[in-house]
């Protein structure tokens, strides 16, 4: 099961809205056949994985992350596949949290005769597919908060300069959190401050990924400019604007190739609760927001943030101008905070990344 987990990593953030699933076919204790899912419309893990195995699925093993298919959606449903194939038994780390599914593959495959054993590594499968398991069961997508801040919680100075904070290899691991997202979101005064690109590089060079995450500017007023780098590079980009910015803004907007969204706003932000239905129905399973400190503060004082990934870097910044990480209304009292649960920390190399999950 470890080894189907490694595989299901591989398609993390590559085929949304499907689950990043891997599949292992044991038999005769050797691998016969593996495999990850495709991008949507093509074979799902356990289909490539017994593709591979050919003959040899006949009375094998088999090991995958979540609970097979057992409908019809762009593709067959894989327990049928299973069972043609002559699986004996099929281990699952899950089952699938959609209703369509829920518990009717693994009762398909036992009335074909198949042995089904669930919940091995199950909690190393929930955290592979956390954005998939909350976007099948609320339609809204999985929001995580990332920033990266001085020892004493700046993100910028006061002056607003703020290349860099983090370290190359902080910045290195924050394209890693891109390439596994289907969404990275900013506020238009980061667009403002920073010009950035929002891009998935790699590499020592830092290449351009192939696939590039949607990139979103929440804008109430439309004051991005139409040459920002955001419109420039691979991939989409998308204009969260307030109802009531002027035709000619909205539509220089949209003869950049970007899509626009107009929402109700207040306080110079657009509602982002809204926001998030509507790309959920767009089928973006994850956000990755990146600032600043204003829309960080109304994700949280919303209540609409699941995971955080903050990097701190070993300097004080000082100044009771400069920005924090986090801005919006607050708490009142520390009994009040938000809590992380499941907390990890890591080194890069002189900075520290924390990571961890909104708490109930």
């Amino acid at each position: 099961m470890e080894q189907a987990l490694s595989l299901a990593g591989l398609a993390l953030g590559q085929v949304s809205p499907n689950p990043a699933v891997g599949a292992v076919i044991v038999k005769d204790e050797e691998v016969v056949g593996q495999g990850y899912t495709q991008p949507p419309g093509s074979a799902h893990a356990e289909v490539v994985a017994l593709e591979q195995a050919g003959s040899a699925a006949q009375n094998s093993v088999m090991y995958v992350t979540l609970e097979p298919c057992c409908h019809f959606g762009r593709t067959p449903p894989c327990t049928g596949a299973i069972v043609t194939a002559g699986v004996a038994e099929v281990h699952m780390a899950m089952l699938d949290p959609d209703p369509r599914v829920s518990g009717k593959g693994e009762e398909e495959l036992r009335r074909q005769g198949i042995g089904t054993f669930v919940g091995e590594h199950e909690e190393d499968a929930r955290e592979v597919n956390e954005t998939y398991i909350k976007y099948v069961t609320t339609g809204i997508p999985f929001v995580t908060a990332k920033f990266a801040m001085s020892l004493d919680g700046k993100i910028a100075t006061r002056s607003g300069d703020s290349r860099w904070i983090s370290n190359q290899e902080s910045r290195r691991y924050v394209h890693s959190l891109r390439h596994i997202t289907d969404a990275v979101m900013v506020g238009v005064n980061t667009v403002l401050t920073d010009d950035p690109q929002l891009t998935c590089r790699c590499g020592e060079r830092g290449g351009v990924m192939r696939k590039q995450p949607l990139r979103i500017i929440v804008d109430a007023n439309g004051r991005t400019p139409v040459n920002a780098q955001v419109f420039g590079e691979p991939g989409r980009a998308l204009l969260a604007l307030g109802e009531g910015v002027k035709l000619e803004i909205v539509e220089g907007y949209q003869s950049m190739n970007a899509d626009v969204v107009e929402l109700p706003s207040s306080e110079g932000l657009v509602d982002l609760e809204q926001l998030l239905k509507v790309l959920g129905q767009r089928e973006i399973t994850s956000i990755l927001v990146e600032g600043g400190g204003t829309l960080l503060g109304y994700m949280f004082d919303h209540g609409l943030v699941d995971k955080v990934v903050a990097f701190v870097a070993p300097v004080i910044i000082g100044g009771s101008e400069a920005e924090t990480a986090v801005g919006g209304r607050g708490v009142d009292k520390i009994a009040d905070s938000i809590h992380l649960e499941r907390v990890t920390a890591m080194e890069c190399n002189g900075d520290v990344m924390v990571s961890g999950y909104i708490g109930g």
